[in-house]
């Protein structure tokens, strides 16, 4: 078996760092055009801001609240080749330092489910199966519906969120299948309460996913998804039990991550942490944002990004006794497809 799919993860993900100049700026330090792109002001209160390729630039919506798509014409204004453009809105670039990541999927895809038998509703948007990332939209019916992905494999971890109505961004994770659910703009733990009307209690498979009847989850004013399947080397969607100690739990991942995101599903008031290998940028400084708050970058949060994995060393998203899940993504394989080992931090 190879050791990794993919030897550069940042041919498909990547972290950009750049200081607001409250006017126009472009950022193409990247190594690809990008399709999502999610912005958080580091040393202010603004909210994260989401766009992505498949709803077209200046569509933005709010991780971190749950407000509908709203046109921002000063957001992102320009998808390059290497990066991206944005105006002067406070989310992408006003006087403050901010920090945006990046993943590109790059294969338009488009599903005519009465033509091919494949799914309930027709879907559309762009994919890569090499990095295993869907970005999906629809046009719901308020019913219980099937759509297809076209990752060719089945799905770890998703979000749905309508585009045309308020309503919380809905969370599907594998570990803890499609009869619960989980929030990703809450602190709430996860929960199995009308967990038919969000994924339809149905796992997805290697050609469709399943939405319930709500408009959270299907809604008939457009919706958008996000959605990646497990790719060897560059991403890892997983479950790991606290301990509480100042030596964390180490979680393996088979590869040196870049950004890393957490939550505590067994109990509620706790957030989504949100790491990477850029803010700060050494162990065991690597500096906190929230989806779920538009709060400020946390500087006191410890935790180690290692060549093969990651672990806290304090008990903020290490908790004892608590169950946590986690969605990560790769600086470096630990091992290329040639057998060239990555080195620590």
């Amino acid at each position: 078996m190879a050791y990794t799919d993919i030897d550069k993860p940042s041919d498909y993900f990547e972290t950009v760092l750049y200081a607001g100049n409250s006017g126009t700026k472009s950022i193409t330090s990247l190594d690809f055009q990008p399709d999502w792109c999610w912005f958080k002001a580091r040393n202010n209160t603004d909210t994260h801001g989401v766009f992505d390729s498949v709803r077209g630039v200046t569509k933005r919506i709010i991780p971190n609240n749950d407000t509908a798509e709203g046109t921002q014409s000063n957001g992102l204004t320009h998808f390059l080749s290497n990066g991206f453009t944005v105006g002067d809105a406070g989310i992408v670039n006003q006087g403050y330092n901010y920090v945006s990541w990046n993943w590109k999927a790059g294969t338009s895809f488009t599903n005519d489910a009465s033509s091919t038998s494949v799914g309930s509703r027709d879907s559309a948007g762009t994919i890569s199966t090499t990095a295993g990332i869907s970005i999906m939209g629809w046009s719901g019916d308020d019913g219980a519906d099937t759509l297809a992905h076209g990752l060719g494999v089945a799905p770890k971890w998703y979000i749905l969120k309508s585009r045309g109505q308020d309503g919380n961004w809905i969370v599907y994770h594998h570990s803890l299948g499609a009869a619960a659910w989980i929030e990703i703009d809450a602190t709430d733990a996860k929960s199995t309460s009308g967990s038919q009307y969000r994924f339809n209690d149905t796992a997805p498979t290697t050609s469709v996913f399943s939405v319930g009847a709500t408009g959270a989850a299907n809604d008939d004013e457009g919706m958008i998804a996000y959605i990646f399947a497990e790719k060897q080397g560059f991403s890892k969607f997983g479950k790991y039990a606290g301990n509480g100690d100042a030596d964390g739990t180490f979680v393996h991942l088979g590869f040196k991550p870049a950004w890393v995101m957490t939550k505590c599903t067994s109990n509620s008031g706790t957030g989504w942490h949100m790491q990477d290998n850029k803010r700060d940028g050494f162990n065991y400084n690597n500096h906190r944002l929230f989806s779920d708050t538009n709060a400020a970058e946390e500087t006191t949060v410890r935790m180690d990004l290692l060549s093969n994995g990651f672990k806290y060393r304090d008990g903020n998203g290490n908790a004892s006794g608590r169950e946590f899940i986690y969605m990560a993504f790769a600086e470096s394989p630990f091992v290329t497809s040639t057998g060239v080992p990555t080195t620590a931090r």
